[in-house]
């Protein structure tokens, strides 16, 4: 048991469950902003291109509501808006990835001297090019 709490204590300093919690929080604003942004921006102008039709109040009704039961209706309006939702942070995460991922491309390549390289890439590139001119060597040999 003591091994396990070491364990989680070396996650924890290590960084790893900060820079989730950070993510966590930093995604969920990013949510509400999106959120904001569809039902305030995007949907008023394409409410008003539809002549004034609100998807948000879209619905399939089921059963009609009367004076001892309640309504039964399935919102799809609602099911649209979110997908909107999701389809911008989908893709702001996709683009933010593809950027993130070509600046450590660039880091990563022992060749582009714009970036210093990590130590432990700059060694592993120095260990494949040992074993290549190793290599070179055994095969003249033969």
């Amino acid at each position: 048991m003591k091994n396990f709490f070491q364990e989680f204590k070396n996650f924890a300093v290590k960084g790893n469950m900060i820079d989730l919690a950070v993510g966590i929080i930093i995604g969920t604003a990013f949510n509400k902003v999106v959120s904001t942004i569809v039902s305030a921006i995007i949907m008023p102008p394409l409410s008003l291109l539809t002549d004034d039709v609100n998807l948000s109040n879209k619905k399939w009704v089921l059963r009609e509501a009367t004076d001892t039961v309640e309504e039964v209706a399935v919102g799809y309006g609602e099911l649209i808006e979110s997908l909107i939702d999701f389809g911008i942070i989908a893709f702001t995460i996709f683009v933010m990835v593809k950027f993130i991922n070509r600046f450590k491309e660039k880091s990563e390549d022992p060749a582009n001297k714009e970036v210093e390289t990590p130590k432990n890439i700059a060694l592993l590139s120095s260990m494949e090019n040992l074993l290549k001119e190793q290599n070179e060597l055994l095969r003249k040999q033969k």
